[in-house]
C-alpha cells in the first residue's frame, strides 16, 4: 500500500521536491513534444494568412565561392572537389576553395590535382579560422561551405543559393542525410529526422535556431567572424537574426554524409561538439534576448536552452522521484520508468535490439551535453578539430 504523502508539518521538504519533479517533467515533455506542437499550430495559423509572392529569381545566378575547410583529408578531398565541380551551377560563376588547416598529409596536393580553383596552405588554427581566411580571399557574392566528407546532390548549390533571392535572408542551410556502410548501432538517423522536421517548422515561421556544417551558405556581407572555438552551426543563425537577417532551412538542397558507425562514437562526437557549444550558450550571446523578435526568443528558449538543460532536468526528475518514491504511486512509477530507461541503455551493449539501442542513443547523447560542459569548464576547448572516427 502506498504511504500517505506527509503533510508540510511532518516533512517540510516534500513540497519542494514535488515542485522540482513536476518542473523537470513538464519542461522535458514540452521540449520534446510540446514545442513541435506549438510550432505546428503557429505554422498552420500563419499558413492560413495570405502568402506573400515568392521573390523573382535573378536573371543571372550570383557568383559563389564554395569553401571546404580541411585537416588531413587526403582520403576524401579529391572526391569532394570532384563533387563540387560537377554541381549544376555555371562553372564561370563557381569558385571551389580548399582551405587546408595545417594538414600534415597530402590534402593540399590532392585538392590541387582534383582541380580546386584555389588551395590555401594555412598554419594550424582551427576550422573557423581556416574558413575566415578562405572568405577573405573568396571572389563570390555568396560564400557556401561544406565538409570534406559531404556529397552534394547535383542541384543542391543552385537550390541553396536560390534562398538569397529573398533580400532578408542572410544564411541558408540545406538538408544533410546520414548514411551508413553497414548495420552499425548508431541511431542518429532517427534523431536527425526529428531535428529536420523541427527545423522546417522554424524556418516556415521565421528563422532556424541552428544549422549544419555539411551544406550551408551566407551572403558575403552577412558573414560573421566568430571566436575560433565557436562553430558556425550554432553561432551563425541567432547572430544573423540579431543583425536583422533571416536564417532559413532549404530542405530541397540535399547532401549526404557518412554516419559515425556506433552509438559510443556518436557520444564522443557530440561530446566534442558540446564543448564548442557551451561557450556560445554561456558567453557567446545566445542567452541574451537583445535583438530577438518575441517568437524567435521562444524558439531559442524551447529548442536550444531546454535541449541543453535536458541532462540536468533528467537528473532532477530522477532524484526527486527517488525521494518521493513512497509518497505516491505517480512518483514510484516515474522512478521505475527512469531506471528502466537506464537499464535498457546498459542492456543494449550486450543485446543490440532496436528499442534498447534507441534507449542507449538517447541516454548517451543526453549525457554528452553535460560531458561537453564538464570538458569545457575543466580544460577549455581547443580551436583545432579532428575528423570523427569512421566518417571518412
Amino acid at each position: 500500500m502506498i504511504a500517505r504523502p506527509p503533510s508540510l508539518g511532518e516533512n517540510a521538504h516534500v513540497p519542494a521536491w514535488e515542485v522540482l519533479f513536476w518542473l523537470c517533467v513538464v519542461l522535458l515533455v514540452y521540449a520534446q513534444l510540446g514545442y513541435p506542437l506549438v510550432l505546428a499550430v503557429l505554422g498552420r495559423l500563419r499558413h492560413a494568412r495570405a502568402a506573400a509572392p515568392a521573390p523573382p529569381a535573378p536573371a543571372e545566378p550570383p557568383t559563389v565561392s564554395l569553401i571546404v575547410a580541411a585537416y588531413d583529408e587526403e582520403a576524401v578531398i579529391a572526391r569532394k572537389v570532384g563533387n563540387a565541380l560537377a554541381l549544376d551551377y555555371p562553372r564561370d560563376r563557381l569558385e571551389v576553395v580548399v582551405a587546408s588547416d595545417g594538414s600534415s598529409d597530402a590534402t593540399v596536393q590532392e585538392a590541387r590535382r582534383a582541380g580546386a580553383d584555389r588551395v590555401l596552405e594555412l598554419a594550424r588554427g582551427g576550422k573557423i579560422r581556416a574558413q575566415d581566411a578562405a572568405v577573405a580571399q573568396a571572389r563570390g557574392d555568396i560564400v557556401a561551405f561544406s565538409d570534406a566528407n559531404s556529397t552534394w546532390e547535383p542541384g543542391a548549390l543552385r537550390t541553396l543559393v536560390g534562398a538569397f533571392a529573398d533580400s532578408t535572408v542572410g544564411y541558408a542551410c540545406g538538408q544533410v542525410r546520414f548514411v551508413s556502410d553497414g548495420p552499425g548501432s548508431n541511431q542518429e538517423g532517427l534523431y536527425w529526422r526529428y531535428e529536420m522536421a523541427l527545423r522546417a517548422l522554424e524556418s516556415r515561421l521565421g528563422s532556424i535556431t541552428a544549422g549544419n556544417g555539411a551544406i550551408y551558405a551566407t551572403r558575403r556581407e552577412s558573414y560573421i567572424e566568430v571566436d575560433p572555438i565557436m562553430g558556425h552551426d550554432l553561432s551563425f543563425p541567432f547572430n544573423m537574426v540579431k543583425r536583422g537577417w533571416r536564417a532559413v532551412y532549404v530542405p530541397q538542397a540535399r547532401a549526404t554524409e557518412k554516419m559515425v558507425p556506433t552509438i559510443e562514437g556518436e557520444f564522443a562526437r557530440k561530446r566534442r561538439m558540446m564543448s564548442h557549444t557551451w561557450p556560445i550558450v554561456l558567453r557567446g550571446g545566445l542567452l541574451s534576448p537583445r535583438g530577438y523578435p518575441p517568437l524567435y526568443a521562444l524558439m531559442i528558449a524551447s529548442h536550444r536552452v531546454l535541449r541543453y538543460a535536458a541532462p540536468f532536468l533528467h537528473a532532477g526528475a530522477l532524484v526527486a522521484s527517488a525521494v518521493l518514491f513512497t509518497t505516491s504511486a505517480v512518483y514510484a512509477v516515474a522512478f521505475i520508468v527512469q531506471i528502466a530507461l537506464l537499464a535498457a541503455a546498459l542492456l543494449a551493449g550486450v543485446a543490440p535490439l532496436r528499442p534498447l539501442l534507441v534507449a542507449r542513443y538517447y541516454v548517451l547523447t543526453t549525457a554528452s551535453v553535460a560531458s561537453g560542459l564538464w570538458d569545457w569548464l575543466r580544460h577549455g576547448t581547443p580551436a583545432g578539430w579532428e575528423p570523427a572516427e569512421g566518417t571518412r
